[in-house]
């Protein structure tokens, strides 16, 4: 079985990228690319990281006017990644126009609210309601635009699910039991993510940053 664990690598070192994700091939079901990734090495690096044969999920989080995004999703039609992200908070038009652009073999999701954010942080920004309801209404948006699923935090997948029970769901902010949460606010166990119904788990530092990459991924994929 394929797992579902996509492994963040977001590095400027083209070669220790290459090097991690070879480690760790075996033990992971794709290579998720940031920005710090993409603006580092760009199209080539995300050439050179597909040539390890996994999937890539290219996360850039793509937020500006419709055509904007379309024309940049255009550009990303040679590398045909696995998985393409845009903010859901980008609009119906631009949810719209971004999956129209796309490669029919890209899932395109939508990016609901960030796991480094909580209530608190929403209702700064002018948000009314907490980070449950948050990613509620923008699950609706992304399925009324025609996206292939959201990205959202394990604390909300299991609603977000019963709202599109057809959706694919990808749960970042995920951390092994003895794991520190770094910068991240919402966060909850591998197995705990998927038992609620993520689709895909996002993990980074517990794996890149661990003294042996490879046996983090196995031991995570245990835990599966």
């Amino acid at each position: 079985m394929t797992s579902r664990v996509y492994v963040a690598i977001d590095t400027p070192d083209l070669a220790r990228a290459v090097a991690l994700a070879g480690r760790v091939r075996d033990h992971v079901g794709g290579l998720k690319l940031g920005l710090e990734f993409f603006c580092a090495h760009g199209h080539h690096g995300v050439r050179e990281m597909a040539a390890l044969g996994l999937p890539i999920f290219l996360d850039l989080k793509l937020h500006d006017i419709p055509n904007t995004v379309a024309s940049a999703v255009q550009t990303l039609h040679h590398l045909a990644p696995s998985i393409l992200t845009v903010h859901a908070s980008g609009g119906r038009a631009m949810l719209e126009d971004a999956k129209a652009a796309a490669p029919p073999s890209t899932r395109v999701v939508g990016v609901t609210v960030l796991t480094s954010l909580d209530g608190s942080d929403l209702a700064a920004t002018g948000i009314t309601g907490d980070t449950h309801a948050q990613v509620e209404r923008l699950t609706d948006l992304c399925a009324e635009a025609g996206l292939d699923g959201i990205v959202c935090s394990g604390f909300e997948v299991a609603a977000a699910r019963r709202r599109w029970r057809d959706g694919f769901f990808v749960v970042p902010g995920v951390r092994p039991v003895d794991a520190g949460t770094a910068d991240q606010k919402r966060v909850m166990t591998p197995r705990q993510a998927l038992d609620n119904g993520a689709s895909i788990l996002v993990i980074g530092r517990p794996i890149t940053k661990a003294a042996d990459p490879d046996a983090a991924a196995r031991a995570i994929a245990a835990t599966l």
